[in-house]
């Protein structure tokens, strides 16, 4: 049975699920704290508008992307909350963030020179200045931090908004890294306060800060900047993964949002002893069936997977046999014949006779020597994002409807 018309279904995105998982994450940061919900990557994979709107809706008040343009694509979807650039974009990019409404992170004098010229004539540009703790990635380094803060106080262009830095280990549970990273911002907070800035927002803790280290941070914002209010920048929780071996989601009642979707394109009977796909790397053990599934490493399955991937088909495990290929791969389903469109789950959860079971990222991660983030991200922009939850508030709630599969939007919101 050969068919075309069974393509890849794509990942379905539950937004409900980014909604409640974002609520959790705030209630984890303690009273009074926000979420900046970050949505960079395409929303970690699980599609840029989609996952905004969804944490918005579970009560996120900020956004966070990486490139300007992405925060350019939420305005022109109608996003109008407050984004944040989490990393400087070269000077020349100083007018189209502005344009856009875009709240700039800033750790550079170009940049800040940038961002004066921009400003010129108009409203004095709110910026979130970054301090480098031990990530030795971006942010002003310590030494630099003084000149940079006096030359912040002294512009009448721009207002320093926020303040923050970046934990290195925060997943990593038994190393003193984040205690010694928390120390060197609390000096920090001390050089804003002699500078005589007053940040609103204060920002330190990702997803596995929120939901281990909250105490330790919240002690030094309390005692540096008691009149801001805490920020936590939250990326890979607010999708229901693993930020990390030490940081299960499942943990924190974090629930996956996506479901890696395919299905039977063609089947077909082969006797024992017969090689399947590229080098030939399997030969079928028996006779038995085999499985077309219309989606490969160009859709976001690793070929490094090959031999190490199993898909849920008909609610139970198989294997895929053979080479992972570019667009297809071959699951062995021994006596069992599948039909043409039998829904295939690379990642997440299918029902069967004996219950649900499931494949998750971290799974793939552990097998593949990365992390869900890679995963996640992998997924390439061939395959189509399907919202498939209903109205994203923070509250569980069944499954309802299906959303629109173009625009993102969820539910019953309009267009």
């Amino acid at each position: 049975v050969d068919g075309a018309d069974a393509g890849v279904a794509g990942p379905e995105v539950d937004a409900g699920a980014i909604a409640r998982n974002t609520a959790r994450l705030r209630a984890a940061a303690g009273d009074g704290a926000e979420v900046c919900a970050v949505v960079k990557a395409d929303g970690y994979g699980h599609g840029l508008v989609t996952a905004a709107r969804a944490a918005l809706a579970g009560g996120a008040g900020w956004l966070a992307v990486a490139l300007v343009e992405e925060g350019e694509a939420l305005r022109a979807a109608g996003v109008d909350a407050p984004v944040l650039v989490l990393s400087e974009p070269p000077p020349e990019a100083a007018g189209a963030l502005v344009a856009a409404r875009l709240t700039p992170t800033v750790y550079r004098p170009a940049f800040l020179a940038a961002l004066e010229d921009a400003a010129a004539g108009g409203a004095p540009i709110a910026v979130h200045v970054k301090l480098d703790t031990g990530m030795t990635r971006v942010g002003v380094a310590p030494a630099d931090r003084d000149a940079l803060l006096a030359r912040l106080a002294a512009s009448d262009r721009l207002d320093v908004a926020g303040l923050q830095t970046h934990l290195a280990r925060a997943d990593e549970l038994d190393v003193p890294t984040t205690g010694e990273q928390l120390e060197r911002f609390a000096a920090g907070l001390a050089a804003v306060r002699a500078a005589g800035l007053a940040p609103r927002l204060v920002h330190v803790a990702n997803t596995a800060a929120t939901l281990h280290h909250t105490p330790a941070w919240r002690g030094v914002l309390a005692e540096g900047a008691p009149d801001a209010v805490p920020l936590v920048r939250t990326g890979i929780g607010l999708y229901g993964l693993d930020a990390g071996p030490q940081v299960a989601a499942a943990a924190h009642g974090l629930e996956p949002a996506l479901r890696l979707v395919s299905a039977v394109s063609h089947v077909r009977h082969v006797e024992a002893g017969t090689p399947v796909s590229y080098g030939h790397r399997w030969s079928a053990p028996a006779a038995g069936w085999l499985a077309t599934v219309p989606i490969g490493y160009a859709d976001g399955v690793p070929r490094g997977l090959t031999g190490r991937l199993d898909v849920l088909h008909g609610g139970r495990r198989r294997p895929v046999v053979g080479t992972v290929t570019m667009d297809q791969v071959l699951v062995w389903c021994g006596d069992d014949e599948p039909d043409h469109g039998d829904e295939v789950v690379l990642l997440g959860a299918q029902t069967g006779a004996d219950g649900e079971v499931r494949i998750g990222m971290e799974e793939w991660a552990e097998r593949l020597g990365t992390i869900t983030y890679e995963i996640a991200t992998g997924i390439s922009a061939r395959v189509p994002r399907i919202p498939v939850a209903g109205a994203p508030d923070a509250t569980p709630r069944p499954v309802g409807g299906r959303s629109h599969p173009t625009c993102g939007c969820v539910g019953n919101q309009p267009c």
